[in-house]
């Protein structure tokens, strides 16, 4: 029985690898000091995928972000990260010394992102002035066909390099800005500034032209191997996104994470806010170019924190202290009456008869009921969503939502209404808690199960520094919910973690996420949240990627996906788990 075989015997549809740019592997003649999902051994990694019955790749925002901020997360929305081309396919655009010369000088386990930033401008800065008549002809067909947001982002890369690297925040405040509004002298500002800078502008949107062809060949390569490619929206926009369209934001706040169970403290994003007065308008407008150009160049998508799209958390701007402002912030549409958020009044949805006063404004019950036609009004932007999933043919049930810890009951009135399951990670159940929204038994069809994701520490670092209470309480478990023949093999680092996943197998899901550094044995983490930090997005697989996943396997530290479809399976068949 094949594992593709296997999974459809389980119920399961949807197996998505999930794994950022960054991560991908690459040969020495294409290491330029991170992965791309363009290289010859990312196609590899897609094949090998594909083999051990993977149905699509979940990657992480694909922007350009900056030379010192390399949290995708921060990056452009519409402009695409100029270091996922791959040196191969510039061969003939440039000289074989530029290529020699943006290869990393030290390249291992971890990416180096200015060296790959730097040598990746080097390069589109020598194809631009190499280029002949056709790549000529190409770009000024790609400028007018994209100019609705490549002016936008081209004119804020120049005016950034004018200003030595400085962000917005830094300039002056004519130009800081210069899109807030369309006034005449604005309008003409604008005009002047994008002839002062006419050759980067042109440079850039040549930069852009590359990137964007490099993606439409690993949408075809993705294709080929049988894999369904899904991109992220990211609640948030990056410092250039923010001043190019400062005029479809709220002027006095900010978007951030409120405090959870899972991170007490919330999370000052710093994001600016869709205005509300323009949904229609400009908002609008700016959220449906962006989800119509991400169906156009993804199978579909994943939502991340899609409170963010619902019932944003979100506290005052420009203040002095931003964790503190976050921690005392409040949802924007459930606000009638707080005195700290007055200006808030206008965007409330929920009435002040229905909220709960005896728990804090964060909290998920917050909102005691609310009536269809408030969720109509709660689920604008994620309707405008579903609308362009369906004009671009794709199919709404198959967008993933990264609900987490926190889901408000008007996200939940909205993800139910549309159909839209959630996240369970397993890793963070709370086994003590039957009613814990991560566990397993709570799966609906809908959902998305996984054991970590980007955010968290893989599963064998994890289980590793258990203590021994907590791991005995989980091999107990295990073995119930599976039905273990040989229980005593959970002693073993790599069959408790592959149990683990044969327990997402087993439950109701529809759909599974493996992080790649749970699925090849790292212990090494890839992001700390809230944590700025050299060694966040750095992880990333080496060019023998196989070798190392049959090493991991052999030694008992890497997921076994044949096992754990076969645990799941046997668990079937004794009835421990029914879908």
């Amino acid at each position: 029985m094949t594992p593709a075989e296997g999974l459809a015997r389980l119920g399961v549809r949807r197996m998505l690898l999930a794994i950022h740019d960054v991560s991908f592997p690459a040969d020495a003649d294409e290491d330029i000091g991170r992965g791309s999902p363009a290289t010859r051994a990312a196609d590899r990694l897609l094949g090998y995928a594909k083999a051990l019955g993977f149905t699509g790749l979940q990657l992480g925002p694909q922007g350009q972000t900056s030379r010192d901020n390399p949290s995708p997360y921060d990056g452009t929305i519409f402009s695409r990260n100029l270091a996922n081309i791959s040196l191969g396919s510039l061969r003939g655009l440039v000289d074989d010394a530029t290529l020699a010369a943006a290869l990393d000088p030290a390249p291992g386990d971890r990416a180096h992102h200015r060296h790959a930033y730097d040598a990746m401008h080097a390069v589109v800065a020598a194809a631009y002035a190499a280029r002949g008549p056709e790549l000529r002809a190409d770009l000024a067909a790609f400028r007018a066909a994209n100019a609705s947001w490549l002016e936008r982002d081209a004119l804020h890369a120049a005016m950034s390099a004018a200003y030595h690297g400085l962000g917005v925040r830094d300039w002056s405040a004519r130009d800081a800005k210069l899109w807030a509004t369309d006034e005449p002298r604005v309008v003409a500002r604008r005009a002047a500034l994008a002839a002062e800078h006419a050759e980067a502008i042109d440079r850039y949107a040549l930069g852009q032209l590359l990137a964007h062809r490099e993606h439409a060949r690993v949408r075809a390569t993705a294709a080929k191997h049988g894999l369904m490619l899904y991109g992220d929206l990211a609640v948030g926009y990056s410092d250039g996104d923010a001043w190019a369209y400062a005029a479809a934001f709220l002027a006095d706040y900010r978007m951030g994470a409120p405090p959870s169970r899972t991170n007490p403290e919330g999370q000052p994003w710093e994001y600016p806010v869709l205005d509300p007065d323009q949904l229609p308008g400009r908002a609008g407008a700016l959220l449906d170019a962006r989800v119509d150009k991400a169906f156009a160049e993804y199978d579909s998508l994943r939502l991340d924190h899609p409170h963010g799209l619902v019932c944003p958390w979100v506290y005052h701007a420009n203040t002095a202290d931003p964790h503190q402002a976050v921690r005392d912030g409040a949802r924007l549409h459930e606000s009638p009456d707080l005195p700290d958020f007055p200006g808030l009044v206008r965007f409330a949805i929920a009435r002040a008869d229905q909220l709960d006063r005896t728990l804090p404004r964060y909290h998920d019950d917050w909102v005691t009921a609310l009536e269809p036609a408030q969720v109509d009004h709660y689920a604008v932007l994620v309707a405008a969503i579903i609308a362009s999933a369906q004009r671009a043919g794709r199919s709404p049930d198959d967008i993933s939502c990264e609900v987490l810890s926190t889901m408000p009951r008007p996200l939940e009135d909205v993800l139910a209404r549309y159909g839209l399951g959630r996240w369970r990670i397993l890793q963070k159940a709370d086994l003590d808690d039957p009613r814990d929204v991560y566990r397993s038994e709570h799966a609906e069809r809908a959902d998305w199960v996984m054991l970590g994701n980007h955010d968290t520490a893989p599963i064998f670092s994890l289980v590793r520094t258990w203590p021994a209470a907590k791991r005995d309480q989980w091999a107990r478990h295990l073995a119930e919910r599976l039905a273990l023949a040989t229980p005593e093999r959970l002693v073993e680092p790599g069959f408790f973690a592959t149990a683990m996943l044969a327990e997402l197998f087993a439950s109701r899901a529809e759909n599974v996420s493996i992080f790649f550094a749970d699925l090849f044995g790292y212990e090494e983490r890839f992001n700390v949240p809230g944590l700025v930090d050299p060694a966040n997005w750095t992880l990333r697989l080496p060019a023998d990627f196989e070798a190392l996943h049959r090493a991991n396997l052999a030694g008992r530290g890497a997921l076994d996906l044949g096992l754990a479809i076969e645990l799941a399976l046997l668990a079937q068949e004794h009835g421990a788990e029914r879908r």
